[in-house]
């Protein structure tokens, strides 16, 4: 068989200050007009070496086109997606004729003038491929599921965990289904069910734990074939914004249909645990006030949700540094701010160095104000790298670790949000004898910082991806949402 394979994605906060341009695609943080399943394991080239790899082992030639993953942001232009696509299109045309293409895409690109982009690529896909090739593609679950999407696709997995640390499994998902359709040994067709939803579901927790263990245990099972959660990404003023069921089933879509609606109706029943849990700040200073005291054996690590440069966010919000230097907090390491201009200042003064420093606050409302320190240098390093999703390496470019009135600051040139402890390790901090750890992420960061921590909590403070849903203007979805309405389906009969 021949296989053709790409990398192209990005996941837009339609609130976020930043623009999503050519340059965030082609050079400043994922890009290889060819060759990427080829080179360093990152969670974009992943899937790209996972079917490689897959390919080589089963005798099958593969043609490969570009890997294009942007760091999540604000919209991008029309005419940057349609090069980036036009690109795999003409690729693709090019290495005709194709048994399958294989997509790795984010599921959530939006772009002036095009809400659903991963639709858009794969309708042009599949005019190119024509209707006998097996056209997949593997998802982030905080994707916009849409029927475009179902309907230009034979098959549609996204990942099942959150943290995503499951991207090599869910392309080898996909890669063995594609195969196993080009040859015709299964019919797969693909249902979904909207669940009408706003929600965060942390998978290392409570019942999403358990209901992500059942949606595994169902495939292969009774012509189940595969089974996705959409979480969505809410933080999107499109029309398929929202939480939905996919399921994938062997020639017989009623099938699909129904599991999916059960499942979805199982995710309804578990609304609460999407309610995301969070410390005020008052509450999260008195926590690392009362360690301080008992000095335990591993840090508090403390989540600043609301500035997670995976979500779109500038990564530059100065509130809780600020509130820590205002209170007296001392013996707390945090990471990573987002600025180049500072990095560049460190870097100039070189390490050792003291000096007056404006740091942060630098893009916007959603940034808060800079925040005016007293800096010294305690190192610096050409490029940063963190271990990332997957196990893939996560560069954070040109850093600097500074030290402001007891507090650890890692400042870094490449917005970037924190995956792992060696993000402040590679840089010489240690976080054992810390009061607390304050990481910008959501939850990528989860499963690597409880190892070493006493506890994790998530604080909310003001930003570009506030996790409370009620708050959220989103003026064109298609449907009614749950929590801002109580029952999205009242009256759809």
């Amino acid at each position: 068989m021949k296989i053709f394979i790409a990398t192209l994605g990005t996941e837009t906060n339609t609130f976020s200050p930043i623009v999503t341009g050519r340059g965030a695609f082609m050079g400043a943080r994922e890009w290889h007009r060819t060759g990427g399943s080829l080179a360093t394991a990152t969670p974009a080239t992943l899937p790209l070496r996972t079917w490689r790899e897959m390919a080589a082992a089963g005798g099958h030639e593969v043609v490969e086109s570009i890997c294009s993953f942007a760091q999540p942001g604000g919209r991008t232009p029309a005419s940057v997606h349609e090069e980036l696509r036009d690109l795999v299109v003409g690729d693709l045309k090019a290495a005709l004729p194709v048994d399958i293409v294989l997509l790795s895409m984010h599921g959530a690109m939006v772009a002036v003038g095009y809400d659903d982009c991963e639709g858009d690529v794969l309708a042009h896909v599949r005019a190119a491929a024509g209707p006998e090739a097996v056209v997949g593609t593997v998802l982030d679950l905080h994707c916009h599921l849409t029927e475009p999407m179902r309907e230009q696709a034979d098959l549609i997995v996204t990942y099942k965990e959150y943290p995503h640390d499951d991207i090599r499994e869910r392309s080898a998902e996909l890669y063995w289904l594609a195969v196993r359709t080009a040859a015709g040994a299964i019919r797969p067709v693909m249902a979904y069910h909207d669940c009408r939803m706003l929600g965060i579901w942390r998978t290392p927790h409570g019942p999403v734990r358990a209901f992500v263990d059942r949606m595994t245990a169902l495939e292969g099972k009774d012509g189940i074939l595969s089974v996705s959660f959409v979480h969505g990404f809410p933080w999107a003023d499109v029309p398929d914004v929202g939480a939905k069921m996919l399921v994938i089933a062997d020639g017989d879509a009623d099938r699909a249909a129904a599991l999916a609606r059960t499942l979805g109706r199982e995710i309804w029943a578990m609304r609460a645990a999407s309610v995301p849990s969070g410390l005020t700040m008052d509450a999260a200073r008195a926590r690392i006030a009362a360690r301080a005291a008992s000095r335990p054996a591993r840090p508090l690590v403390i989540a600043d949700v609301s500035d997670n440069a995976g979500g779109g966010a500038p990564s530059d919000n100065t509130i809780i540094l600020r509130d820590l230097l205002a209170h007296g907090v001392t013996n707390v390491a945090l990471g990573c701010i987002w600025d180049p201009a500072a990095v560049a200042f460190c870097t100039e003064a070189g390490e050792g160095a003291t000096f007056p420093l404006r740091l942060g606050g630098k893009c916007g409302p959603a940034s808060g104000d800079p925040i005016d320190v007293t800096a010294h240098v305690r190192r610096c390093s050409d490029n940063l790298v963190q271990t990332g999703l997957s196990g893939g390496a996560a560069y954070m470019g040109r850093s600097a670790w500074i030290a402001v009135d007891g507090i650890d600051i890692v400042v870094t040139a490449r917005r970037q949000q924190v995956f792992s402890p060696d993000v402040f390790g590679n840089m010489g901090i240690t976080l054992a004898d810390k009061d607390a750890v304050v990481v910008k992420s959501a939850q990528h960061f989860y499963n690597a910082f409880a190892a070493i921590a006493d506890d994790v909590v998530f604080v909310p403070v003001a930003g570009c991806v506030v996790p409370d849903m009620t708050a959220l203007r989103l003026p064109r979805a298609r449907a009614p949402l749950w929590p801002h309405v109580a029952d999205p389906f009242a009256g759809t009969g």
